[in-house]
C-alpha cells in the first residue's frame, strides 16, 4: 500500500489573477489568516508522527509527502489573505505564532496510547478539515478562495483516506476495543478549542501588544467559522467520524448522529458571540 505522488496541484495553478477584491467578505478574511497559521504547522506534526511511526518507512514516507502539502495548503491561504489584505504580513503573523505556540509533540511514543489511536485522531483532524474547506467553498464568492477550498477540501479527503488505510492495518494488529477508539475520536473532536486555533486567531488578526485571551480568540474563531456549515457537510462528516472508528459509516446511527451534531452545532452557534471584522 505504497502512496507516491500525493501532490496534484501547485501555487502556480491557482488563478490568481482572479483575485476579486470586491468578493472578499471582510468576515471570512480573519478566519483565512487564522488558518493559514495553523496548516503551515505540517512539518512539526510530521516530525512527531515519523518519531511515533519510526518503524513504518512506507508511513513515513507518506507522511513526509502529507506534511508538504499541508504547508502549501497555509502558504496558499497566506498569500490569499494578503491580497485580500494588502497591509497583513503572513510571515510576521507566522513568526509570531512559532514563537508563542509549540504543540506537546516532544515525544517519541504515541500521545493517545497507541499508533491505531493516532491514526483515528489523524482522521478526525482530516475529516474536520475536509469538512470546512468544503463548506466554506460552497459559500464563499471570491473565486480564487473558492478554488482554494476546493483543492484543500480535497486533499484533506484523500489525507483522511491516507490515515484510515494505515490505521486498519495497525488496529488489525492491536485491536482496540470499540469504546476506546470511539473515546480517542471524541477527545481529538474536543481538542479543535484548544490552543492552537486560538492562539493562531490572536497572531493573525491582533495587535502583539493585545493580551492574549483563548475564550475570546476561540470565540471569535468558531462564531464565524460555524457560519458555514450546512447540514449535508455534517452529515458527511459524521459519517467520515463513525467509519474511522469502526461503525457504520450510512444508516440509522449515522443519521441520528448526524442530526444530534447538526443540533449542538446550531446550539453553539447561538451561544458564541460574533467575531469582529475591524481587521479586516
Amino acid at each position: 500500500m505504497r502512496v507516491t505522488n500525493m501532490k496534484h496541484w501547485r501555487m502556480e495553478d491557482v488563478a490568481w489573477d482572479c483575485f476579486d477584491a470586491a468578493k472578499a467578505a471582510p468576515e471570512v478574511v480573519p478566519l483565512i489568516k487564522a488558518a493559514s497559521l495553523v496548516e503551515r504547522n505540517g512539518r512539526e506534526y510530521a516530525g512527531y508522527l515519523c518519531r511515533v511511526f519510526a518503524s513504518d518507512a512506507e508511513l513515513c514516507d507518506a507522511i513526509g509527502q502529507w506534511a508538504e502539502e499541508e504547508v502549501q495548503h497555509g502558504d496558499a491561504l497566506g498569500k490569499w489573505a494578503q491580497l485580500a489584505d494588502p497591509a497583513w504580513d503572513f510571515h510576521a503573523a507566522r513568526d509570531r505564532f512559532n514563537a508563542g505556540y509549540q504543540p506537546p509533540l516532544n515525544t517519541e511514543v504515541s500521545i493517545r496510547g497507541s499508533r491505531t489511536g493516532e491514526l483515528i485522531a489523524r482522521c478526525m483532524v482530516e475529516t474536520g478539515t475536509s469538512s470546512y474547506y468544503t463548506a466554506l467553498g460552497d459559500a464563499c464568492w471570491e473565486p480564487v478562495l473558492k478554488q482554494l477550498c476546493r483543492h484543500i477540501a480535497a486533499d484533506e479527503f484523500r489525507h483522511y483516506k491516507l490515515f484510515y488505510d494505515h490505521m486498519r492495518r495497525y488496529q488489525a494488529q492491536e485491536q482496540i476495543g470499540s469504546t476506546r477508539r470511539v473515546l480517542i475520536a471524541m477527545g481529538r473532536a474536543g481538542e479543535s478549542e484548544d490552543d492552537e486555533l486560538a492562539y493562531a486567531y490572536h497572531c493573525a488578526n491582533e495587535t502583539a501588544d493585545t493580551p492574549y485571551d483563548r475564550a475570546r480568540c476561540s470565540a471569535a474563531y468558531f462564531a464565524g467559522a460555524m457560519l458555514y456549515y450546512r447540514f449535508g457537510h455534517v452529515q458527511r462528516g459524521m459519517g467520515m467520524t463513525l467509519k474511522a472508528v469502526g461503525l457504520p459509516a450510512q444508516g440509522r446511527l449515522s443519521n441520528v448522529a448526524a442530526k444530534a451534531a447538526w443540533w449542538w452545532l446550531d446550539w453553539r452557534r447561538g451561544r458564541v458571540k460574533s467575531p469582529s471584522t475591524a481587521s479586516a
